[in-house]
């Protein structure tokens, strides 16, 4: 199975939005037009917790597809922290319009502030925290909404972490069943090297001796899975930065400290997208 391109974060946008009006608004709003055609309206999207706000591409094309001519004032920056009680944004629009296009805005909204305020949760709890040079990276996994994909990962770095690979076709990850199928881990890196495909190769090891023997084969990307945090330590000693060493598995905002303390390079936390909360907004008529 294979497609003909790509998709690009513009592309997504455009498909998200289009996806989202039409389960939302199909042929009709029946309950806006209970307002004259006419009417012109303001409104304004208040937080009602403590947020990173992220989502203004996805709500801003959802008000102007309703409306063209809808003016949407941003008193927050995308990534940027805000209280409870802050105005986010001031709308001015047609009143149809922005009575049906207000739901699927807002669930952009909050969804994706939802992901970056997470994110910067996990990001802010490693400051200082890791003995490794370099520092250690927030990652997110594969492990995201279908359809979504590329707006949590960008809300993912809106919150300050970082993208792990976007997609299968964006990066190499040799796992378990890969390595067994081709005969060992030099015999899977040396076949992955042969595609050419210009792309991260990743190696995930189970144990301390299979983290050797990637090493031995070349290795410059390991993901250490489900390692104890002694074996983690060893781990870093034994790599001496040869390679980049990246945990997954387990990891919360109890455990992620310690995780960096072992001086490992990444840590890729699946929860960051699998396991979502939105932030809690409310967009009101203020004239």
């Amino acid at each position: 199975m294979n497609f003909e391109h790509n998709e690009t974060l513009e592309h997504a946008l455009q498909r998200n939005v289009h996806d989202a009006l039409m389960e939302d608004v199909g042929r009709g709003d029946w309950t806006a037009r209970l307002v004259a055609a006419d009417r012109r309206i303001t409104a304004q999207v208040v937080a009602k917790e403590s947020a990173v706000v992220c989502g203004r591409p996805w709500f801003d094309a959802c008000i102007l597809a309703a409306d063209p001519q809808a003016r949407v004032s941003w008193l927050a920056d995308e990534g940027e922290a805000v209280a409870a009680g802050a105005v986010i944004c001031r709308i001015e629009a047609n009143a149809r319009g922005l009575l049906s296009a207000e739901r699927p805005a807002l669930n952009f909204l909050q969804m994706l502030s939802g992901v970056a305020t997470v994110t910067r949760r996990y990001v802010n709890a490693l400051v200082g925290i890791s003995p490794n040079p370099h520092g250690c990276k927030v990652l997110d996994t594969r492990k995201t909404l279908p359809g979504l994909r590329q707006a949590q990962k960008y809300a993912v770095r809106a919150g300050g972490g970082h993208n792990h690979r976007m997609a299968l076709w964006d990066g190499i990850l040799i796992k378990e069943n890969h390595i067994a199928a081709a005969g060992g881990i030099d015999a899977a890196l040396r076949a992955a090297r042969a595609l050419n495909a210009d792309v991260e190769i990743q190696v995930e090891v189970e144990n301390l001796v299979e983290l050797q023997q990637a090493l031995d084969a070349g290795a410059t990307n390991v993901l250490i899975d489900d390692f104890t945090l002694d074996d983690m330590r060893r781990a870093v000693a034994l790599n001496r930065r040869r390679a980049v060493l990246e945990v997954s598995g387990g990891v919360d905002l109890q455990t992620i400290r310690a995780i960096a303390g072992t001086g490992v390079d990444r840590i890729s936390i699946g929860k960051l997208t699998k396991d979502l909360r939105a932030v809690d907004l409310s967009m009101r008529v203020t004239g």
